[in-house]
Formats: structure tokens, C-alpha cells, sequence
């Protein structure tokens, strides 16, 4: 696991640590010391630590003119034992809601496994955005597949034309534009 980078061809348009409105604002990255772990596997110090033992991050881009992020995960989330969804909303959706974000894209080829619990955290979440939303792109089929029988999908829009993002090759802001013609057609508003 200690070999799984965050994605880093970003970083020339957006830096966390550099961002004045972000939880990580200031942090400095030791690349020689590999301290965090899941499961005991150490992770590239680049991830961030979100409140989870199980699930770290990585903002990738964060517009608050536009009013969306973008954010990487590595790890298991695991709802039914560390509670990640509750770790994530009050730490870091809660957080950058207070900024104006009301659009979140997650990035899940590096989430590894999901175990649900209740939906509630997910339902506040969806809640707090009145004109926003939530979407993954990247997601495993099988977790994709656990989140649905957990009806996370009530909340967070997967697959379809979200499934065929070369989100890699895109800048963060036509990333952006792409996902949001894809909700905006999803829900009507086009």
C-alpha cells in the first residue's frame, strides 16, 4: 500500500497545504517517513488523515468560485466499525459546506472495501446541499455494488456515463464541467 500515491499532476493548480480555507492548510509532508498505516500497511505520507484508522484522503482541487472538490481516498471505508462517513462529514464536509461547497467529487480506485451501517450521515450530507451534489467516479464494482445495498445510491449518483471519465487526462475544472452536464442531465435542470 505504501507504493499508492495520490494522484499529484494537480498539484500545479491546487495545493492543500497552501489553501488558507482548508483543514490542512500549513501541513508539511516528510516524503522520507512512511508513519501513517491501515492495518498495519504504511501509506505514502502524501494522504491526509480525516479521523479514520481505516480511510485517508487527498483533496485534489477545491474551486470555491464554482463551489465544487475534488477528493481522493485510499483505504477500507468502514461504516459499520469506525463510523467513516460520520469522521468525514464532520471533519471534512463540514467544513468546506462552510465555504460555499455544495458539489463533491470522490475518488474511489484505491477504496479497497465498504461496510455499511445506517444511512443517516449520508442523508444529513445530501441535505445540507440544496442546489449541490455528490457523485463517485472510479468506484470498484463490488463496492459500488455494497453501497447499494446500504441505498447509498439514493444519495451519491455512480455509474453510467460517470464510469467512463478518463478523470486522469482532464483538467480539474473540465472534470468539473463534464460531471456536473452529466448530473444537471440526471436530475433535470437541462
Amino acid at each position: 500500500m505504501h507504493q499508492i500515491e495520490p494522484y499529484y499532476s494537480w498539484l500545479k493548480y491546487y495545493n492543500v497545504a497552501n489553501d488558507p480555507n482548508s483543514p490542512y492548510d500549513g501541513k508539511e509532508y516528510n516524503y522520507e517517513l512512511y508513519s501513517e498505516t491501515i492495518y498495519g500497511y504504511y501509506i505514502d505520507p502524501a494522504w491526509d488523515f480525516m479521523g479514520s484508522e481505516t480511510l485517508f484522503i487527498k483533496i485534489l482541487y477545491v474551486d470555491y468560485n464554482k463551489g465544487f472538490i475534488i477528493i481522493e481516498f485510499i483505504g477500507e471505508w468502514n461504516d459499520a466499525l469506525n463510523n467513516d462517513i460520520m469522521h468525514f462529514k464532520r471533519n471534512i464536509i463540514d467544513h468546506f459546506n462552510s465555504f460555499g461547497i455544495d458539489k463533491y467529487i470522490l475518488i474511489g480506485e484505491n477504496i479497497l472495501n465498504f461496510h455499511g451501517s445506517d444511512d443517516s450521515y449520508y442523508e444529513e450530507w445530501f441535505d445540507d446541499m440544496e442546489d449541490g451534489w455528490i457523485t463517485a467516479i472510479g468506484f470498484r464494482d463490488f463496492v459500488i455494488e455494497e453501497m447499494k445495498n446500504y441505498e447509498i445510491d439514493s444519495y451519491i449518483n455512480f455509474g453510467g456515463d460517470l464510469d467512463v471519465i478518463e478523470w486522469r487526462t482532464l483538467k480539474p475544472s473540465v472534470l468539473f464541467d463534464r460531471i456536473n452536464s452529466i448530473i444537471s442531465r440526471r436530475i433535470g435542470l437541462v
